[in-house]
């Protein structure tokens, strides 16, 4: 996939595209895009308008220019988070989470697009660059083909979910080879990788996955300009999306089920070690417990001056451990 840089003008737009029926996305400028506004073709054209929110003039620009609706800017002011699909004032108006994009790695930061859907217009805004809307973006210069916005909000859907896809198959790998490593009774330092893995799965799920209510109430009670073919294809796009956080949530349990069985076998270490340490200490009991009475410096110690008195300590000794290691062992069986 070729990346070229986004570079916003004087307004904070980073990009814009003008689809024609039947036709390529052809790129605009913010000049251009201010003419089509204010005497838009009636040819079924419509135009995608991407902004850069950190422009300082982003957001003056887009209320002095564009007719959208005022829960949009509230949104933008608030920072909401929640992923959300919903019906506002004839318009159409999406928060969609997603990875912050990243040319070297598999980024697990997060940030927020928002965007606004009417008839002939589609606006997106965000702070940092993402995967999905530079997929989208690749898509359009390719020269894929798109009849409506809703049909462009619901690539991008799907493309955040190959996203999101891609994240759940990288992650399977490293847990499959941690999986390996504890059947094969190699335990290294996994606990505090799969602990991460977990908690940026967990994340994941949480900022990614659709508010299920709003989805309802739009699929239910669409806007009266979306076509029926787009209804049906933005609900198959959030079933496949809702498919995908399920593996997120699949693969989170996975890790959990993995750290629960490193955790035991931990254990079952340390308890090894503690028996072997145990039967070690009884078994030195009788000898040491002798050897300090005939070694005190007193007079009266028995067997000094027989000639098999060091036989019968060695006996004795022999004796009083066999029955302590029967004992520790017996102890261990009991467990």
């Amino acid at each position: 996939m070729n990346h070229s840089i986004e570079v916003p003008d004087l307004f904070g737009l980073l990009y814009g595209f003008r689809f024609r029926p039947g036709e390529r996305g052809e790129e605009i400028d913010s000049t251009t895009a201010l003419q089509w506004l204010r005497a838009p073709s009636d040819n079924g054209e419509f135009v995608w308008l991407h902004l850069n929110l950190a422009h300082a003039a982003c957001e003056r620009w887009m209320m002095a220019n564009l007719d959208l609706p005022e829960n949009f800017f509230e949104s933008l002011r608030e920072g909401s988070r929640s992923t959300r699909l919903e019906h506002v004032d004839a318009a159409l108006l999406a928060v969609v989470n997603d990875v912050v994009f990243n040319f070297d790695m598999v980024s697990t930061d997060i940030s927020t697009l928002w965007v606004c859907a009417r008839s002939r217009l589609l606006v997106s805004a965000r702070l940092q660059p993402l995967r999905s809307v530079d997929k989208l973006r690749s898509s359009v210069k390719s020269g894929e083909r798109f009849r409506s916005p809703l049909e462009l909000l619901i690539h991008l859907l799907r493309d955040q979910g190959d996203v999101l896809t891609g994240i759940v198959r990288e992650t399977s790998i490293s847990v499959d080879a941690i999986e390996d490593q504890l059947l094969a009774s190699r335990l290294n330092d996994n606990r505090a990788v799969l602990g991460n893995k977990r908690r940026v799965l967990v994340r994941l799920q949480r900022l990614l996955a659709l508010e299920p209510s709003s989805l309802t109430r739009l699929l239910n009670r669409p806007p009266g300009w979306l076509q029926d073919d787009d209804v049906q294809e933005l609900r198959e796009a959030t079933e496949d999306f809702t498919l995908v956080i399920s593996d997120l949530t699949a693969l989170g349990e996975r890790i959990k089920l993995l750290q629960e069985e490193i955790v035991a076998k931990l254990n079952e270490q340390s308890n090894r070690t503690l028996f072997t340490l145990t039967v070690v200490t009884v078994l030195a009991l009788p000898i040491n417990i002798i050897a300090g009475f005939f070694g005190m410096n007193v007079g009266g110690i028995p067997l000094a001056n027989d000639a098999e008195g060091f036989w019968i300590l060695v006996a004795l000794v022999a004796t009083f451990t066999a029955l302590a290691g029967r004992w520790a062992f017996r102890k261990r069986s009991d467990y």
